[in-house]
């Protein structure tokens, strides 16, 4: 029986995971990625957390190329503060193919797979939005750690447009990079 009770939910968890990554074809998404101009870099500007990142400073994505559709992810931040304890995470996102490189499927811990839109790039690849179509996180980042008030409200009013509740954002608290020690 209690092998069952371990069963049961480790199924549950591979039978979501299993769930397609596809966002409903009414849900924004870039139409065409150029995957080399989107790897290195992201700071996270605001987000509407997992509760594990909640409390996080100085969020870092960092990506990379590689074999086939497979990206390689460093996310970074800090605990409570900017000397807070540091935190890894190593996902790998897997491009669907059809997506115009807009769809990766984000797996953690080797079984949990995510979904993961890159829902707007700017033309310059300078800020990106990040979503998922059951409109329960969000990411807003830039490749620099601080943008403009005009440049952030315009970027939360997208994230409005994709049907978020914008109240519930929360700005993540970047150091200037001259006093960083997490690069």
């Amino acid at each position: 029986m209690s092998r069952l009770r371990i069963l049961i939910p480790l199924l549950a968890l591979m039978a979501l995971s299993a769930c397609s990554v596809v966002p409903s074809p009414s849900f924004p998404r870039e139409h065409n990625v150029n995957l080399d101009r989107f790897m290195g870099p992201w700071y996270v500007i605001a987000h509407i957390p997992p509760s594990k990142t909640k409390n996080a400073y100085n969020e870092i994505e960092r990506y990379t190329r590689g074999q086939g559709n497979t990206i390689h992810v460093k996310f970074t931040y800090r605990e409570g503060g900017f000397n807070g304890k540091q935190h890894t995470m190593t996902p790998t996102g897997t491009v669907i193919d059809g997506t115009g490189n807009a769809v990766w499927a984000m797996h953690f811990y080797h079984v949990l797979r995510l979904q993961y839109v890159i829902s707007y790039v700017s033309p310059n690849y300078d800020s990106t939005i990040i979503a998922r179509d059951k409109r329960d996180y969000v990411w807003i980042m830039a490749r620099t750690p601080h943008i403009s008030d005009k440049r952030y409200q315009a970027l939360v009013q997208r994230v409005k447009d994709l049907g978020y509740d914008t109240s519930k954002l929360r700005k993540v608290p970047q150091q200037p990079l001259s006093e960083r020690n997490d690069l």
